[in-house]
């Protein structure tokens, strides 16, 4: 589980008079069947954020990334895609050596590639792109990087590459240095 996760499930009784278990359990006992119902329920009928009703929902449900196997939700992110798994692999060896705060996190569509924050992800988006979102603010987008222009955006850049990449060397490098700065 996230550190941000962990710290909002114990500001929830601060914040809406209950523990978090009692939230999920009251979401439980309503029978819902869709994330949408669940969320306006919390919000109109207790008064929560956005954020926090989506964390109660998935909780409530079991779909969010930390209530599933790691190894589960990368397998699945490589469903009709196996050819990039190898990629994958290789991407994960390299960043481990980057050193030993480095963490993995699996989502339910990519990996976030962690230190004190994110600095980067793995996603392999389409069957013939598999795509890296690095952050490195203040940087310009230089060969195989790109500048991500688009406000609200998770990462500041991209790298986008294909199942023979010939840029492995330049990606590890602009991961490495997402990491340095994420320390």
């Amino acid at each position: 589980m996230n550190d941000p996760e962990v710290k909002m499930m114990e500001s929830i009784k601060e914040k809406y008079g209950k523990p978090f278990d009692h939230w999920v359990k009251l979401v439980r006992s309503q029978n819902f069947s869709k994330h949408g119902e669940i969320l306006k329920y919390l919000k109109t009928e207790h008064g929560f954020t956005h954020g926090f009703a989506n964390l109660v929902s998935h909780k409530s449900k079991g779909s969010d990334s930390s209530s599933q196997n790691n190894d589960t939700l990368i397998s699945n992110q490589y469903k009709g895609k196996e050819h990039f798994k190898p990629l994958f692999d290789t991407l994960v060896k390299e960043i481990s050596s980057f050193g030993a705060d480095v963490q993995f996190a699996p989502k339910k569509a990519y990996v976030s590639l962690r230190r004190k924050k994110q600095f980067g992800a793995l996603i392999p988006s389409t069957k013939t792109r598999f795509e890296i979102g690095i952050n490195l603010k203040g940087q310009e987008g230089e060969g195989i990087l790109e500048a991500i222009t688009k406000s609200g955006s998770m990462f500041t850049h991209k790298i986008n590459l294909s199942e023979h990449t010939s840029e492995l060397k330049e990606c590890i490098g602009w991961l490495k240095k997402a990491y340095a700065n994420a320390g």
